[in-house]
């Protein structure tokens, strides 16, 4: 399972975002089920950046989308010039931000 997240950055806030995405980086690549995590800036727009990780199950990834640290990622949105774009591939499959809302959304009781 993949997620990939790009973010168009607002110029004035690239090194505040970069520091953010390196430490969920580091933090992220240790996490149980975590195979890769990667940063990717774009060689033709530097204020774009693409997160991609890739994960070894579903349940994993939810784990990490409840996670506080991707809670610190969905706040860099007051520092986009564009909202987060979110993309899940599996093999059959791609979704979008509905997921994150969906495994965000508190459960009933």
């Amino acid at each position: 399972m993949m997620l990939r997240l790009t973010m168009n950055v607002l110029p004035e806030k690239q090194k505040e975002v970069m520091q953010t995405l390196l430490s969920i980086i580091d933090l992220t690549g240790k996490d149980n089920g975590c195979l890769s995590c990667n940063l990717l800036c774009d060689m033709e727009d530097k204020n774009i950046y693409t997160l991609i990780e890739e994960w070894e199950t579903r349940e994993d990834l939810e784990r990490h989308i409840r996670s506080e640290k991707f809670s610190v990622l969905l706040g860099t949105k007051s520092l986009l010039a564009e909202p987060l774009e979110v993309r899940f591939h599996t093999v059959s499959r791609s979704e979008g931000m509905q997921v994150v809302n969906a495994i965000r959304r508190p459960r009933d009781l």
